[in-house]
């Protein structure tokens, strides 16, 4: 069976573009199509300045609202990835492989590392190097596919090269993986800034809608989604951005087409009462499950304790296998421990 592996980050609120770009296919699609491992990859949250306290809430929330969006525990694999030392483990293994120059070419760097010096903040190593974290991700599990949006598929082509790498110059130990990704609503657009993406980490709010906004503040923000010059309602992503953006998010919600809806409206403001009716109704299961889930934190806790468990058990062979191919000497088991594990074989 195919594995997949994708995880969002504890850097802020999960939006609609978290749920209509990723998590809303894993609960529908991967969870039932293939062995899949759904992750909070905390240890990325912290690249940048950082509230300790906030990062652990922020991750927290994000687990239930994996599990809140559909996610099973008995279909797939939900964990906290600094919960499983695997990746840790591993990020330094292809840090050896991986080269200066491949991390300062990475667009995401490039971003991040000038936003930080434009706030006159110092840029941290582990900013460079996170893109080899994220290999570590994926190659630790022999992901098949990785399902991630465009800002993203330039990370997976990293872990891409890396795994070639390391099997070409120490043996066949990584999978190589692809990315994939959704149609439609692939990637939502900042209801304000219909040329940037909507990011939960976004300083500004208004063009956000966030997966926990109340049914009034996410009607508020779609009326007031900026558009385009012009009275015409068209679906041109290149000359009218902000009208393509609002067309997509309501056919994301309603499994329609963009390019046919655009036909049933002759307003902006009758298209934005639409889609925003249409993120409500979407988003009302969702919410109400989260709440369910709030509400007994032990089985919330109680997933996440067997997501590692599963995740490490699939992982350590992986890395304890790039250990011994990269040159690393084994651990040495105590005597005591190598007798039980012998007499458990069988030996």
């Amino acid at each position: 069976m195919t594995r997949v592996f994708s995880g969002v980050k504890p850097t802020g609120h999960l939006t609609l573009g978290n749920y209509l770009g990723a998590m809303r296919r894993w609960a529908e699609v991967d969870q039932h199509a293939a062995d899949a491992l759904f992750c909070v990859v905390d240890l990325h949250a912290l690249t940048v300045d950082h509230d300790p306290a906030r990062v652990r809430r922020l991750s927290r929330q994000g687990a239930t609202l994996l599990l809140a969006s559909g996610l099973d525990p008995e279909r797939c694999t939900v964990f906290v990835q600094s919960h499983v030392d695997e990746h840790a483990r591993l990020s330094y293994l292809l840090e050896c492989v991986a080269t200066d120059g491949e991390m300062r070419r990475m667009i995401q760097y490039k971003e991040k590392a000038a936003r930080e010096q434009r706030r006159g903040g110092s840029v941290r190593l582990s900013l460079l190097t996170y893109p080899v974290l994220m290999a570590a991700d994926i190659l630790a599990y022999g992901a098949d596919e990785v399902p991630v949006g465009d800002d993203q598929r330039q990370h997976v082509e990293l872990a891409r090269d890396l795994a070639v790498r390391f099997n070409q110059r120490y043996g066949h130990t990584f999978v190589v993986p692809r990315a994939t990704k959704p149609g439609v609503a692939a990637r939502v657009m900042n209801l304000q800034d219909p040329a940037s993406k909507m990011g939960k980490s976004d300083d500004v709010g208004p063009g956000i809608v966030y997966l926990l906004d109340e049914p009034d503040v996410v009607r508020r923000k779609v009326m007031r989604a900026v558009t385009d010059s012009g009275r015409e309602v068209v679906y041109d992503r290149e000359a009218r951005p902000g009208l393509a953006n609002l067309l997509e998010i309501l056919a994301a919600c309603t499994g329609g087409d963009p390019e046919l809806l655009r036909g049933a409206y002759t307003s902006y403001g009758e298209l934005k009462r639409d889609t925003a009716e249409a993120v409500v109704e979407m988003l009302r299961p969702v919410q109400q499950r989260h709440k369910e889930l709030c509400a007994d934190p032990a089985y919330v806790e109680g997933v996440l304790r067997e997501g590692a468990e599963r995740a490490r058990g699939m992982a350590r062979p992986t890395v304890d296998a790039a250990y011994r191919a990269i040159g690393l000497l084994p651990a040495v088991a105590e005597p005591a421990v190598a007798e039980r594990e012998a007499a458990g074989a069988g030996v």
